[in-house]
């Protein structure tokens, strides 16, 4: 089997990185070469990048540089650790990739959908997820659980009408890409939340081996 690309989606406070963190674990002990990254991150230049974007004294930072630090910091990441990795045949969990420009720079800032998705299409080679798992979760208990966080990034200090449009951005996203992702629920209790997520990758690992 090639390597597989799943990401995770969702509003700030949705627990990506909680339930990507334990789907990466629990495939590892079933004997999956799983690595687990992020976005902007996962490599020293991208993990830069990451930096100045969301250090919160950048109060001055215009939308479309924003837009386009994200997709320079994506390429980097595929190209220096995606692609390869998919190329021996791993598994990339990553949380956050296109669709989070596409809410947060297409809508959240205002840019446009489509010329976001222009943007990044430049950058990605039009490479998509296999699967993106959406983590829904009500708009008010996800602003709820930010509001809980000791560290307040540039981005997390937006205005509430900007996670608004955010959340119209991922209503979007969900219809434009509904081929390739699925919604689970993520008010539900932490465990039930990793059990679903889990089941959705084994459903995808299985379809693709017996394809």
């Amino acid at each position: 089997m090639k390597g597989l690309f799943i990401t995770f989606e969702g509003p700030d406070g949705s627990g990506k990185t909680t339930v990507a963190t334990a789907v990466c674990e629990r495939l590892a002990e079933m004997g999956y070469d799983v690595i687990h990254t992020r976005e902007p991150g996962g490599i020293a230049i991208s993990e830069d990048i990451r930096k100045n974007i969301l250090h919160p004294k950048n109060t001055m930072m215009d939308a479309k540089t924003e837009a386009l630090l994200y997709a320079a910091s994506r390429r980097q990441h595929l190209v220096e650790k995606v692609f390869p990795a998919m190329e021996e045949g791993k598994i990339v969990i990553c949380e956050r990739f296109l669709d989070s420009s596409l809410a947060y720079q297409g809508f959240g800032r205002q840019l446009g959908f489509d010329e976001v998705l222009s943007i990044n299409l430049f950058a990605i080679d039009n490479t998509y997820p296999d699967l993106t798992i959406y983590l829904d979760v009500d708009e008010q208990v996800g602003l709820d659980r930010l509001s809980n966080r000791d560290f307040k990034d540039r981005l997390d200090q937006e205005s509430i009408d900007f996670h608004h449009r955010v959340s119209q951005g991922y209503r979007e996203v969900l219809r434009r890409f509904s081929d390739r992702i699925t919604i689970v629920d993520a008010s539900a209790s932490k465990e039930e939340v990793i059990e679903e997520s889990m089941n959705r990758v084994l459903e995808l690992i299985h379809d693709k081996r017996s394809a």
